[in-house]
């Protein structure tokens, strides 16, 4: 019996990165998943690559009548809608000095109101359907403790430890898990823009940065999207039941609880 059979699971910004390989997972455990994005022509192609049981769903978590139809669209295609991973994020960095409010409302526009309300939606679905579920925020080691450079960043991911805990405190009631993952620093094509920004910032050479934080990691590497995949599909599975509020650390040992 595969972990995840007969779920149906959504997933935002899963048209590439951990979202993609998150439903890749879920697939090969027996699930129906939504890829849902904001750039649905990429959405349209991985669905396509991931084959059956992949369908793409276009979703922008800024605007709530998308996050409503993105639902809507889940609960027509699949007839239900067990499992949610808010995946969809944004990243920037500045010092203090040269945040800008476009920045920062941008990144809590995506990150932390994205998150609530996507959530918000999926709950709502998911107690009208009467059988709970499993809701899981995608937060952050940088939500642990703040960064000199990423305060927008670590603030946003920050709100998300919080919202988690709130979540599953109000809604376990409904038998519906909120739950939270922190991965470290990933490998991704994510890191190029990022390696450019501290560069920009802290003056180094392009490459220094990511060769420095991949170093620095007690297991001795960056992490990958396919390092989070067990945490992933044990908290959308029956086996986390009894698990409420939780931020679990995937990290290669960079932060302690």
């Amino acid at each position: 019996m595969k972990r995840l059979e007969g779920k149906s699971a959504l997933i935002t910004g899963a048209a590439r990165g951990i979202g993609k390989t998150f439903a890749r997972a879920y697939l090969m455990e027996g699930a129906t998943v939504a890829i849902a994005d904001v750039n649905i022509e990429q959405a349209r192609e991985t669905a396509a690559e991931l084959g059956d049981g992949a369908y793409a769903v276009p979703m922008d978590v800024t605007d709530q009548a998308s996050i409503d139809k993105g639902v809507a669209q889940v609960v027509t295609t699949a007839g239900k809608l067990d499992i949610l991973v808010n995946n969809a994020a944004l990243f920037d960095l500045a010092p203090i000095v040269d945040i800008t409010r476009q920045s920062y409302d941008r990144l809590f526009s995506i990150n932390v109101a994205g998150t609530l309300f996507t959530l918000q939606a999926a709950a709502r679905q998911m107690i009208a359907q009467g059988h709970g579920g499993k809701i899981i925020n995608m937060a952050s080691q940088a939500g642990r403790r703040g960064e000199p450079l990423v305060a927008t960043y670590c603030a946003t991911k920050a709100a998300v430890i919080s919202l988690t805990q709130s979540a599953g405190l109000n809604l376990i009631k409904h038998q519906i898990n909120v739950n939270a993952i922190a991965p470290g620093v990933v490998e991704g094509e994510h890191w190029e823009r990022v390696d450019a920004l501290f560069a920009h910032y802290e003056g180094r050479p392009r490459g220094e940065k990511k060769r420095l934080v991949g170093e620095a990691v007690p297991y001795g590497r960056m992490g990958t999207a396919e390092d989070l995949v067990g945490m992933a599909v044990f908290l959308a599975s029956s086996e986390s039941n009894y698990i409420v509020s939780q931020t679990y650390n995937v990290d290669g040992g960079n932060w302690m609880n």
